[in-house]
């Protein structure tokens, strides 16, 4: 009797084991993924921060980017340009996802078949569309000629209207199914209840679409900040959003401590926004569960 118990609990004892390892096993592939692409890269971007060039432990690199003009005017461009483009592409995929989830005329229909074709289509290509459309001799300016024609390319206006070219579609597809995974009940019973429009927006639509905000938000915010290919090709020589004169610092003036000290900033900032995302998604959970 014993020894069938021994056995049984060898049996037990090795299937756990292969449980274990198939776990491990198929969680080893993210894991080092993780590792590669993510953990080394930013581990040694805060090493290389605090070196010099002879590589001695110092706070300059950190200095100089909190000190030097120059660094500060980026981080301010690059602070506006980043939170005018979320507000805006906020703004106009919010009212375009209200739009297609409650109209149903065949405009509507045509819309929300053609707004994600700008997922399709390569940046680099969009973007010297763009230039060749809104540069001073291109085809707007030959329409409304080159006099009238305000200042787009290598401007602050032409980097916010390609950052909304690129990010509506996604974000409108976000806002556009948490408004779908509203109940219908819910919207008729607002409107029998004698609700206006706008009430049944403050009261009922923007609650229930809010968390889904939060994440296209933080989304938006994660992707615009480091933005390079846009803003390297479109806006100004100076200032510079981080990502441009990040490469700049590494590349052209080969300073890599600067470099990444800036990387290891735009690090923290994209930190802080996903620190509240998740503060406020732990929140909301609390407060689901009591």
């Amino acid at each position: 009797m014993s020894k069938a118990i021994t056995l049984k609990e060898g049996y037990v004892l090795s299937k756990k084991t292969k449980s274990a390892l198939l776990g491990l096993g198929l969680v080893l592939p993210s894991f080092l993924t993780l590792l590669v692409l993510v953990i080394y890269p930013v581990a040694l971007a805060v090493m290389e921060s605090f070196q010099n060039e002879s590589d001695v432990l110092t706070l300059e690199n950190y200095i100089y980017i909190f000190t030097e003009p120059l660094v500060l005017q980026n981080i301010r461009h690059t602070l506006v340009v980043t939170v005018i483009s979320c507000l805006l592409i906020l703004g106009i995929s919010y009212i375009l996802a209200i739009y297609l989830n409650f109209s149903h005329s065949i405009f509507s229909k045509i819309i929300n078949k053609l707004y994600f074709i700008p997922l399709f289509i390569p940046g680099v290509i969009a973007i010297y569309g763009f230039i060749n459309f809104y540069r001073d001799n291109g085809w707007v300016a030959r329409i409304i000629g080159e006099s009238n024609m305000p200042s787009i390319i290598y401007d602050m206006k032409g980097l916010l209207m390609i950052n909304i070219w690129f990010n509506i579609p996604f974000t409108t597809m976000l806002l556009l199914s948490a408004l779908q995974a509203i109940p219908n009940s819910v919207i008729e019973s607002a409107k029998d209840a004698g609700a206006s429009k706008l009430r049944l927006f403050i009261h009922f639509i923007l609650p229930l679409s809010y968390k889904t905000m939060l994440v296209a938000i933080t989304f938006l915010f994660m992707g615009l900040i480091g933005s390079f290919t846009a803003p390297f090709l479109i806006d100004r020589n100076a200032p510079q959003m981080l990502g441009v004169s990040m490469q700049q610092h590494f590349s052209v003036y080969n300073e890599i401590g600067q470099s990444s000290a800036l990387a290891v900033f735009m690090f923290l900032l994209c930190s802080i926004v996903g620190y509240i995302y998740i503060q406020n998604n732990m929140k909301k959970s609390k407060k689901d569960m009591f």
